[in-house]
């Protein structure tokens, strides 16, 4: 039956990070059960899921188990036993890094290839699952139009190479062997994510960060810097491929630069 769930995921398009989850969260569930999945009674599921109150996770752990639960035995099995209600994520306002703590991240990366990731992640705001699997067909370095394949929700995006990074990665792909396929090569294929994150993390602690340094908080410091120099949300939207307006507007929470830019009503009559 797990065989059964993971090639219907992926015949449904799922990530494969997606993939990974629901087949863990299935298999945990059946670990702690001990049924078979046909013999799964509305009882088996709230059981486990009283169980888990006692563990203190998260709200989007939870509500993850709940998704992958609901898609074998509901939607695939149609046995129509996970009542468990979705429990409310609360959205945490992202740290974000200052333009100057970027400098300096990027000048403590340890090598040329290194400074160059982690200038491509803050300068398009790229997923790191994105800029793994970015080949260098998809950019076009001579009108910066560059594009992400399948993306998050299996959705194309449009990106646009900076000016300032152009000729580095024109130098940069010269040196890569003529037939490679990846912006990023690795052993397999390319680059991991792994990679990408001790690339960042190591720099941050060179650089005397006092923050925890990832990825993604290069992502985020990208929405809210664009935010800080007016652009527009949907128009952010767009850059992050975020399929609701709803996950960008946390932006709108960090930064105090466009809050301060309003002027009272009060001043306006004095």
């Amino acid at each position: 039956m797990i065989k059964k769930l993971e090639t219907e995921l992926k015949l449904r398009g799922f990530a494969n990070n997606t993939i990974k989850t629901y087949l863990n969260h299935n298999k945990l569930f059946l670990d702690y059960i001990k049924k078979q999945p046909e013999e799964i009674i509305e009882d088996d599921i709230k059981e486990y899921f009283a169980d888990l109150t006692s563990k203190n996770l998260s709200s989007k752990t939870i509500s993850l188990k709940i998704s992958a639960l609901k898609f074998l035995y509901d939607d695939i099995l149609k046995k129509n036993v996970v009542n468990i209600k979705t429990p409310k994520t609360s959205k945490q306002i992202p740290e974000v890094l200052t333009k100057e703590e970027i400098i300096k991240l990027i000048d403590a990366a340890k090598n040329d290839k290194s400074k160059l990731i982690i200038r491509f992640l803050y300068s398009t705001g790229l997923r790191v699952s994105e800029l793994t699997n970015l080949k260098i067909n998809d950019i076009n370095l001579e009108n910066r139009e560059s594009w992400v394949r399948g993306g998050k929700g299996g959705k194309d995006r449009f990106f646009q190479v900076p000016h300032s990074l152009v000729e580095d990665l024109k130098k940069y792909i010269l040196t890569l062997p003529e037939e490679e396929k990846y912006l990023f090569p690795g052993k397999n294929n390319t680059i991991t994510p792994r990679n990408i994150q001790k690339i960042v993390e190591n720099a941050a602690k060179k650089a005397g960060l006092n923050k925890k340094v990832s990825p993604h908080k290069l992502r985020h410091s990208y929405a809210t810097h664009l935010l800080d120099e007016g652009v527009d949300i949907r128009l952010i939207q767009e850059l992050l491929g975020h399929a609701s307006i709803s996950t960008t507007q946390i932006y709108t929470h960090v930064s105090n630069k466009q809050l301060k830019k309003v002027k009272s009503p009060l001043d306006t009559l004095e």
